[in-house]
């Protein structure tokens, strides 16, 4: 059998949502989860998915049940309040090897880039004192130094212009490969064009039902944020994913959602 991309036209993050659940029932593959999370559980999972969304700055951010379906909406209305925090600062938890707010605003500088001028990195390092000297950017905490991304996003595009394809939000690094739970969020790809601020984002693996909301409406947010610093307009989100999945505990909702089971599909 063959890969079966499928591509989405979605306005608003809710709609993006809606779609996309109704699409998984349609033609997600069944399988059983073999490593991971949840391993031993049955996924039902896009091959590859693209989902573009022309106004994902349009309210609400979240999802919101229709009231006859008397079911739960996937994201409470005050989750992001909590994950806003997680996304875009630096902070660390006892236990949590990583979060994304610090792979991209509290990121450790390698030994060998801890001295931006030194003989054997000039040639590949950014020779820029604005940079190494911004406390936004570069923070010095007890001899070490950290890179904030977003920052240094912000500062090249105020300051060095738009047209780059270099302004990359990196989270995923060789080394997760050891993890046993390595980041779902790969990187955050942007691109101003026509004076506004566009988002391109990759998961390696995403929840449908709850996760894929809840980090659109914190990535948005953060895309406002940064728009508005860089003096630009808001732009559109294209999300990308080749394990955009639901689990089987949630097959009954989307179902309901859907209007038909999964086995109407199945059956043509």
């Amino acid at each position: 059998m063959k890969l079966n991309p499928i591509h989405i036209e979605a306005t608003t993050l809710p709609d993006a949502w809606f779609q996309t659940i109704y699409k998984c029932i349609e033609a997600g593959r069944e399988f059983v989860i073999d490593k991971g999370s949840y391993a031993g559980e049955k996924r039902l999972e896009f091959d590859y998915i693209t989902v573009h969304i022309k106004m994902p700055g349009a309210k609400p951010l979240l999802p919101q049940v229709p009231a006859q379906y008397n079911l739960p909406n996937p994201v409470a209305d005050d989750y992001l309040d909590d994950y806003l925090p997680y996304l875009m600062t630096g902070e660390l938890k006892p236990g949590e090897s990583y979060t994304y707010g610090q792979r991209i605003c509290r990121y450790p500088l390698p030994a060998q880039h801890q001295v931006y001028d030194s003989s054997e990195n000039k040639d590949i390092l950014i020779q820029d004192e604005d940079i190494w000297d911004n406390s936004k950017i570069i923070i010095k905490k007890d001899g070490r130094k950290f890179l904030n991304q977003i920052e240094l996003l912000i500062w090249t595009y105020r300051n060095r212009g738009f047209r780059n394809n270099q302004m990359v939000l990196q989270v995923a690094h060789p080394s997760d490969m050891l993890l046993k739970d390595p980041p779902c969020l790969r990187a955050i790809d942007t691109r101003i064009q026509d004076g506004r601020l566009h988002f391109m984002v990759y998961f390696r693996s995403w929840d449908l039902w709850g996760g894929f909301p809840a980090n659109l409406a914190g990535i948005q947010t953060m895309k406002e944020y940064i728009a508005s610093e860089i003096g630009v307009e808001d732009g559109e989100i294209i999300a990308s994913s080749k394990g955009l999945h639901i689990y089987n505990y949630v097959w009954e909702l989307a179902e309901c959602l859907r209007g038909k089971s999964i086995e109407d599909f199945r059956r043509g």
